[in-house]
């Protein structure tokens, strides 16, 4: 079957286990999706279906072309399966592929936090309070050498744009499965902000202890 699914994140709240321990969770809106096209060994050189997520009002005529006879669909995503033939377009797919117990990965888009300093980038410790150092608490220290390099090298950990980044949280425990409202409920924060795109799959590596 497909290895995942586009989605919404529709937010965070809590539940309470079977003992009366509370589980943090995420609710997400995985799918409705549908195969908008599908990928052969023998034409492409690899095996993967093509699926489409959320409808829109706006689409440009080639993505019409491609779509066509299927609903205009915004959002398209290519996820690699070796069991094509169990597939054809205009598919419709849903929250029905996922199973309670199971773990999945979930991609984002992390909340973008514009340009940040070392403190709050990198979580650095900051100078000290005292010793006249009133005014450099949040600085970095230094970033370099002098005469041997004279210069700050690449990749040195600095001030500059947080977050926007694509994230992925892995190996989330799915709690619920709602296919009538295509909601997954899966222990624990999942990256991006309140009604953000995002990509649940299967997870590729199973904890210790996990089968």
């Amino acid at each position: 079957m497909a290895e995942g699914l586009l989605g919404r994140k529709r937010g965070m709240t809590q539940i309470f286990s079977d003992k009366g321990h509370v589980i943090p969770v995420s609710v997400l809106e995985v799918g409705p999706c549908y195969v908008t096209q599908i990928r052969t060994g023998a034409k492409e050189g690899y095996t993967a279906i093509q699926i489409g997520f959320e409808e829109t009002r706006r689409l440009n005529k080639p993505a019409r072309g491609h779509l066509k006879n299927l609903p205009p669909l915004k959002f398209l995503r290519e996820v690699r399966t070796s069991q094509v033939d169990q597939y054809k377009v205009g598919q419709k797919l849903n929250a029905a592929l996922f199973a309670v117990g199971e773990r999945v990965d979930v991609t984002g888009t992390s909340k973008g936090k514009g340009t940040a300093g070392g403190v709050k980038r990198y979580h650095f410790r900051g100078g000290p309070k005292t010793h006249g150092q009133s005014d450099r608490l949040r600085r970095p220290g230094s970033s370099s050498a002098t005469t041997t390099p004279g210069r700050v090298l690449k990749g040195t950990r600095r001030a500059g744009r947080m977050g926007a980044e694509r994230v992925t949280a892995p190996n989330l425990e799915v709690i619920q499965v709602d296919t009538e409202r295509n909601l997954v409920v899966v222990r624990g924060a999942v990256p991006g902000a309140k009604n953000g795109l995002i990509f649940v799959k299967k997870a590729r590596k199973q904890p210790k202890g996990k089968k």
